[in-house]
C-alpha cells in the first residue's frame, strides 16, 4: 500500500485546505466543482447500474455496498454516494477539508467515515466502489498512488477516476481562462501534471486493473458540462480488477 509520504504533495494539500471554508458555497472558490457534480453523478450512476445490474430508476443502487472517495475535499461527492445507499469512507490530504466535511455531513444527518491522510488511511480495507475525481493530477508518485487505489478495491469492485487531459485545450480552458479570470483559484492546476488517457491506462494496467470505459467530459455552450466523446478537456475512466 502506498504511504502518505510518497503520494501527498504538501503544497497541494495546503492549497486545497485554504479553500475548505468555501467548499459548499456554489458561488465560492469551489463553484466549478459544483457545476461538475451533475455529470459526475450521472456517469457514476450509469457505471454502477451497468456493473452490478441495477435498476436505473431505483433510489439506492449502492445499498449494501461500501464506497471510498479518495481526495474527497469537503464531501461534494461523498454525500451523494451516501444518499445512494453506500457506506462511505472519505479521505483527503487536507485536515481542514475533513473538518468541514464532518460538520456538513452531520448537519444533514449523514454518517460518513471521514479521515485525513493519503491512500494508506484505508488501513487495508477494501471497497466495492472507489472514486478518485480530479485528484491524480495533484499527487506525487502516480504509480504508488494508483497501486494504492488498486489495493483498496474489493474483488468484483469498480474504480472510477476523472482527470484533465494534457492538451492545448485544457491549458487554454483550465489555466488560461478559468484560472486567469478567477473562476478557479490561481495555482490550482499544473498543466504539466495532467495525464493523457494512454498514460492513465498504462498506470492502471501496471497496477493489475483493466480499463472498461473512457468517456470525455465536455463543455456545452447550451448545457454546461456534460459527458461526451471528446477527451480533449477532461475525461472519466472506469477500471476493474484484471483478474475478475
Amino acid at each position: 500500500m502506498a504511504s502518505a509520504s510518497t503520494t501527498i504533495a504538501p503544497h497541494e494539500a495546503a492549497h486545497f485546505g485554504r479553500l475548505a471554508k468555501d467548499w459548499w458555497d456554489p458561488a465560492g472558490s469551489s463553484a466549478m466543482l459544483h457545476t461538475l457534480n451533475p455529470p459526475r453523478l450521472g456517469y457514476i450512476r450509469a457505471a454502477v447500474d451497468a456493473h452490478w445490474g441495477g435498476d436505473a430508476q431505483g433510489f439506492a443502487p449502492l445499498a449494501g455496498r461500501t464506497a471510498l472517495d479518495i481526495g474527497c475535499g469537503a464531501g461534494l461527492l461523498a454525500e451523494p454516494l451516501a444518499r445512494l445507499g453506500a457506506a462511505v469512507t472519505g479521505i483527503d490530504a487536507a485536515p481542514e477539508n475533513i473538518a468541514v466535511a464532518r460538520d456538513h455531513a452531520a448537519s444533514g444527518g449523514l454518517s460518513i467515515d471521514y479521515r485525513a491522510g493519503g491512500i494508506e488511511a484505508t488501513e487495508g480495507a477494501r471497497f466495492d466502489l472507489v472514486t478518485c475525481l480530479e485528484v491524480i493530477e495533484h499527487v506525487v508518485d502516480r504509480a504508488a498512488f494508483v497501486a494504492g487505489l488498486a489495493g483498496a478495491l474489493a474483488p468484483g469492485g469498480l474504480l472510477i477516476l476523472s482527470t484533465p487531459n494534457r492538451t492545448p485545450l485544457s491549458r487554454l480552458a483550465l489555466i488560461g481562462i478559468a484560472e486567469g479570470t478567477g473562476r478557479i483559484p490561481r495555482g490550482t492546476h499544473d498543466w504539466n501534471a495532467f495525464l493523457t488517457p494512454d498514460e492513465l491506462t498504462a498506470l492502471l494496467t501496471a497496477a493489475g486493473l483493466r480499463v472498461i470505459d473512457t468517456t470525455g467530459l465536455v463543455l456545452s455552450p447550451a448545457r454546461g458540462f456534460v459527458t461526451g466523446t471528446s477527451t480533449q478537456l477532461d475525461y472519466f475512466m472506469t477500471a476493474v480488477p484484471a483478474r475478475d
